[in-house]
This record gives C-alpha cells, sequence and structure tokens, in this order.
C-alpha cells in the first residue's frame, strides 16, 4: 500500500521539517516490512483567496486533484475521531488486508478542510481538542505514522 501526506502550507527548512523528514525516513525503511511501498507528500500553498469560504475551496480543489484514485482518506480535522497509536495501526492494517492500494492523510490550511473534503473523508482524525500549529501537526503526524508502522512490525519503539 502506498501512503500519501497531502497537505496545505509548506513545511520550510527548520527543526520541525529536519523532524517531520527524520521521521518519514524511519517510516519508509521500516514500512516495507509492513507492506507500505511509498511514502509520498504533496505540498500546496495557501490559498490567498478573499474569503475563509473561498480560501477552504481552493484548497480542497487542489487536494482532491492530487488524491490518487480510490485513496482511503484520513483527514486531520480538530472535529475528527481521536484514536491511540494502537487504533490507528488497526485502521490501517485493516487497509492492507483489504488490498487499498493508497491510503492519504489530508492536512488543510489554516482555516481547515471545506466541508466537501471532510464529507469525503474515510476517517476523521483529530490529534485531540488542543489547536496545533501546522508546522507542528506535521511532525506528529509523521512520527504517528512511524509508530503505526512499529506497531504493525512488532518493534519495540512503542510501549503501551
Amino acid at each position: 500500500m502506498r501512503l500519501a501526506v497531502i497537505a496545505v502550507g509548506r513545511l520550510k527548512a527548520g527543526p520541525e521539517k529536519t523532524l517531520a523528514d527524520e521521521y518519514q525516513a524511519r517510516a519508509e525503511g521500516l514500512g516495507r516490512k509492513a507492506g507500505l511501498s511509498k511514502l509520498t507528500v504533496t505540498e500546496f500553498a495557501e490559498s490567498q483567496q478573499a474569503s475563509a469560504a473561498s480560501r477552504m475551496a481552493e484548497e480542497a480543489r487542489l487536494i482532491a486533484g492530487a488524491l490518487p484514485p480510490k485513496a482511503f482518506t484520513i483527514v486531520l480535522d480538530e472535529r475528527g475521531k481521536a484514536l491511540s497509536s494502537p487504533a490507528l495501526a488497526e485502521v490501517m492494517r485493516r487497509q492492507l488486508e483489504n488490498a487499498t492500494p493508497d491510503l492519504a492523510f489530508l492536512i488543510g490550511g489554516p482555516d481547515g478542510h471545506a466541508q466537501e473534503t471532510r464529507d469525503r473523508a474515510s476517517l476523521l482524525l483529530s490529534f485531540g481538542a488542543l489547536t496545533w500549529p501546522h508546522r507542528l501537526a506535521r511532525v506528529m503526524l509523521f512520527e504517528q505514522i512511524y509508530r503505526v508502522v512499529t506497531i504493525m512490525v512488532n518493534h519495540p519503539y512503542h510501549r503501551p
């Protein structure tokens, strides 16, 4: 199964990018043992439209255009479900067992995701009730992807 992270906003050079890249590399390396063949990142600049609704609509079109056909989509959204790492590993394991070719994590811009993006999501996922800066949310997502992979291959990184 191929994994994709599709994000509004670009991670610039700095400690967050360094950390995100490290977790991405770890996930890619160990992911092959779990049946994950690839982890790609697609980034889009934030929309410059005047209204929040227009910005979200434009960003939704960009995200939709980058989605692999028939991808299982996990949309990061503050109104989503807060899952434990083992529960997220189970979601990914089920997709592997179902021979899902692509799983995509979607990160919205500062205004969040358009309703249409949330409506089409296979899963709405929350990192809790707190609001996280985009750069930290990216690092947290990559760390969780790596953690999920370690759970799937029984690596000792995750300790219950």
